[in-house]
């Protein structure tokens, strides 16, 4: 484990918080991905993938969706959280929320978007696969 000075958390070795680029990257990923699945094997895939604290996006991009709180890969559980209920706060006033949550991202030191506030996670780059879950 190792402080990062620039997002005050306490990181594993081997990962960094994702960057703004790779996490935009991620959004825009979702979209022919979910397409090229036809939604539904995007669906499935997500909810294999959620176990590892991953979207299809997130995995395709070697990222990680990692709570500081205990240290761990987020669990199935806190990955439904994020993206069913994040989602839909994401969607609920639709572009003004999409935007809040991006500001978020920007703004903030952890880069934590609305999504992820509701589930206290963090975006970490693990381009090793240090991380399990």
């Amino acid at each position: 484990m190792y402080f990062d000075q620039a997002s005050g958390l306490t990181l594993p070795d081997g990962v960094e918080l994702a960057s703004v680029g790779r996490r935009i990257g991620a959004f825009f990923l979702a979209i022919p991905l979910s397409i090229i699945t036809l939604g539904i094997g995007y669906l499935i895939w997500g909810l294999i993938v959620w176990g590892r604290g991953q979207t299809p996006a997130l995995q395709v991009l070697g990222m990680r969706c990692w709570r500081p709180e205990t240290g761990r890969v987020a669990g199935w559980w806190w990955m439904a959280l994020r993206e069913i209920i994040g989602s839909l706060a994401d969607s609920i006033l639709s572009i003004i929320s999409e935007l809040v949550s991006f500001i978020l991202m920007l703004t903030s030191k952890d880069r934590k978007s609305l999504h992820d506030i509701i589930a206290g996670t963090v975006v970490l780059h693990d381009p090793n696969k240090v991380l399990t879950s």
